[in-house]
């Protein structure tokens, strides 16, 4: 886990005579010729590093440059929406000022593809025309995909409808005049207000479900991203055994010159102060460096032992546990916790999952055993996968079998994790 390498000296045994001599050189510099070398040294650390491990470090230099090109290479970038519209919007016959228009309306598409605001509101902030936002948003919005720059959600499902040449069939008619009846699949009402057929109500309510109710989420919102796990625990035997990554943890060292220079007391006080700094800087920095590695480390030392049951069982099995908690049994601040797993990822014999995945809080379950809310969301979805289609259960419901396991919780709170599961509530849920 820590480098022994990180209180040796940065430099060559070929360099060493060359270093002396410079030593031996600056005695001889005024203030500002010296002051100028020393600079020179700081910005050619990478130099004396490379000439001190020419043979071993240049091949691990080489294969940690062709593992991050390969890194970079492996990064597919997908078209953002902004980017696919601007393309079309280049292509089309408009005029210069429509150009700039349409530009700033793709600009305020949200991430679902609709416009967020009227575009009354939008010529004000904007200061331009509102006859050219309006021509560049009739533009607009026969592009790809089928639904983009609506207005609202009954708008895109509508667009998408006449292009597909139902202008005038039942389905446009359900979006049109009935969208809230439909999005809480009331199928009797509205077989009643169309005077047709519950059979024929399911056929137009499957038709709508093809339809894209965000067409703009199709597209990436970010580049992609490669994940190298910080940490990883694995099972050897009747132990488990922590790896750190180090593969881009840069190794840096003090270099000898420095040492020498101060070492022949013949420097300025100006000029020994200076390098003195240099070096307490640089060793703060492989402090930190050694001190980042060490804390992980901890850290996950401390999850295996409070979250074995994850390790060894998988999510339903996730215990609640605070930062606090965790900063406490280290001997560290909270804040420390916090800023050393942030952005870090460990790898589990079940997956990847951020270092934050499991500080979470939690309930009390059955048999007075500690439950993490995590897990509750996964047992609230599998009630939920398990139901009868055609009886979906109530979040109500739901509380109460919950309670049969001896696991209290709010209606409101059941409701939380159901939506943060993208779970649709019991009146979208049912099939008939």
């Amino acid at each position: 886990m820590r480098s022994s390498d990180a209180d040796s000296e940065v430099n060559s045994d070929n360099s060493d005579d060359s270093d002396r001599e410079l030593g031996e050189n600056l005695e001889e510099m005024n203030f500002d010729d010296k002051f100028a070398v020393l600079n020179e040294m700081q910005e050619d650390l990478r130099e004396y590093y490379e000439a001190e491990y020419e043979g071993e470090s240049q091949l691990a230099n080489s294969q940690a440059d062709e593992k991050r090109q390969f890194f970079f290479d492996s990064l597919v970038e997908e078209t953002s929406l902004q980017e696919h519209l601007m393309g079309q919007l280049k292509l089309s016959d408009v005029t210069e000022s429509e150009l700039e228009a349409g530009r700033y309306l793709v600009g305020s598409l949200d991430e679902n593809g609709f416009l967020s605001a009227p575009l009354s509101d939008l010529a004000l902030t904007s200061e331009l025309p509102l006859a050219d936002l309006q021509n560049a948003h009739k533009v607009l919005k026969t592009f790809d995909p089928s639904g983009i720059a609506a207005t609202d959600l009954r708008e895109c499902l509508l667009h998408q409808l006449e292009q597909s040449g139902e202008i005038d069939s039942p389905a446009c008619v359900v979006v049109r005049d009935h969208l809230d009846l439909l999005l809480r699949r009331r199928v009797p009402d509205l077989a009643r207000k169309l005077s047709l057929p519950n059979d024929h109500i399911h056929e137009l309510i499957e038709r709508i479900a093809e339809l894209d109710p965000a067409p703009g989420r199709r597209f990436s919102m970010d580049t992609n991203h490669s994940i190298s796990p910080d940490a990883t625990v694995e099972r050897i035997g009747d132990e488990w055994v922590i790896s750190l990554t180090n593969d881009f943890i840069p190794r840096l060292r003090i270099n000898k010159t420095y040492k020498d220079l101060i070492a022949k007391g013949k420097l300025e006080p100006k000029e020994r102060d200076y390098i003195r700094n240099q070096m307490r800087s640089g060793k703060f920095l492989i402090n930190a460096i050694e001190q980042r590695q060490n804390t992980i480390e901890r850290i996950t030392r401390k999850l295996i032992e409070r979250q074995t049951e994850f390790f060894e069982e998988g999510v339903s099995s996730l215990k609640p546990l605070t930062m606090a908690e965790m900063a406490e049994e280290i001997g560290v601040h909270e804040t420390t916790i916090s800023r050393a797993i942030s952005s870090k990822y460990l790898q589990t014999s079940h997956g990847i999952f951020p270092f934050k995945y499991f500080f979470t809080h939690g309930y009390v379950g059955k048999d007075g055993d500690l439950v993490s809310n995590t897990s509750v969301k996964e047992l609230i979805g599998s009630i939920i996968e398990k139901e009868d289609p055609t009886k979906p259960l109530s979040d109500r419901k739901i509380v109460d079998i919950l309670a049969e396991r001896d696991m209290t919780l709010a209606r409101r709170t059941v409701a939380k994790y159901r939506e943060q599961l993208g779970i649709l509530p019991t009146n979208l849920r049912r099939r008939y």
